[in-house]
């Protein structure tokens, strides 16, 4: 199941795991921390899950955006219905099992083939999940997503991202005048029967009690379906701060925390990524770094099963300690 809990471990868990030190020898040797000890690292159990960044240019700006998406932002450029096609060809000559597809971006649906992309994916039978704001650029395809909708309603899930429930704090991170059109856009999906979950943001130190009251009301208020107390269909992301000091994570981390590196987000999904001015698309490791050469395997499925060290603070913050998953499997 999709889940967020604040944090795996106390405080003193964390300072038992690895001292956080500051200093440029973090996060720097892959298979080493900064005191010597093996970097924890996670294989490839099996392909449950692929993502497919649609781009990176997005209607917006947020101003705590992990991939920096923008209007101006191209760095990831759109992918194509045909390149995702030769990748779910992948999929099925190689027996992977995969049953997700998840679509993010920036804002999958600045991409004009997204539809067709959803389309093809939900023909094939896979699940899928669909991040977006909810605001104009997915408007655009009202009919289109009805459609789909009629066809394949236990399929497909639209994640909207809501940074907090309320207007001020909403608009503080995603800038003036976000805040009508993502509702309108949400309200929408709500009353036309897609199945939808939210996103929300830890960023302001609320607990996470207080943060599903709030909403709670926000969604009673404007007769939003979905369930505030549910952790599958209101996701609270742990927040990521590059500047930050984080603890590493070691190969005792496991057994000091309990956790399984099977449960491990790159344990179970891979994201296929296409830069700019690039001849062909590449898959790297996780949803959270697409930019960086470290977690960047081949072309092809097939060569990216391979180990993931643990050499980000990112692997650390959102998905070791904060529990953090991007999937909708349940």
């Amino acid at each position: 199941m999709e889940h967020l809990t604040p944090a795996r471990t106390t405080a003193d868990s964390e300072n038992s795991v690895q001292a956080d030190q500051a200093g440029p020898r973090k996060f720097t040797n892959p298979f080493v921390t900064a005191t010597g000890e093996a970097r924890g690292h996670v294989d490839l159990a099996r392909l449950e899950t692929l993502w497919i960044n649609t781009g990176t240019l997005c209607n917006i700006e947020c101003k705590n955006c992990y991939i920096e998406s923008s209007p101006k932002n191209d760095r990831l450029a759109y992918i194509s219905l045909g390149e995702v096609t030769a990748y779910l060809d992948e999929i099925e000559a190689l027996g992977m099992g995969t049953r997700e597809i998840g679509l993010t971006g920036g804002e999958p649906f600045m991409n004009r083939e997204t539809i067709d992309i959803m389309t093809l994916c939900l023909e094939r039978g896979y699940n899928l999940i669909v991040l977006t704001n909810a605001m104009r650029p997915m408007m655009r395809f009202k009919s289109r997503l009805l459609a789909l909708r009629e066809r394949f309603a236990d399929q497909m899930t639209l994640r909207i991202s809501v940074d907090h429930y309320s207007r001020m704090l909403h608009e503080d991170e995603r800038g003036p005048r976000t805040w009508l059109p993502m509702l309108e856009g949400l309200q929408w999906l709500s009353d036309n029967g897609f199945s939808i979950d939210i996103a929300g943001r830890t960023r302001w130190g609320e607990n996470e009690t207080k943060l599903r009251d709030g909403f709670a009301r926000l969604f009673a208020e404007h007769g939003i379906k979905v369930d505030a107390a549910s952790t599958k269909q209101l996701v609270l992301f742990p927040e990521m701060a590059p500047e930050q000091s984080v603890p590493e994570i070691t190969t005792a981390c496991w057994g000091i925390l309990n956790v399984d590196p099977n449960s491990i987000m790159c344990a179970t999904s891979r994201m296929v990524v296409k830069r700019r001015g690039a001849d062909k698309p590449s898959v790297v490791a996780c949803t959270l770094l697409p930019y960086s050469e470290d977690f960047e395997f081949a072309a092809t499925l097939a060569d990216s099963a391979k180990r993931v060290q643990l050499n980000h603070p990112f692997c650390s913050k959102f998905c070791v300690l904060g529990g953090g998953s991007c999937s909708a499997k349940t």
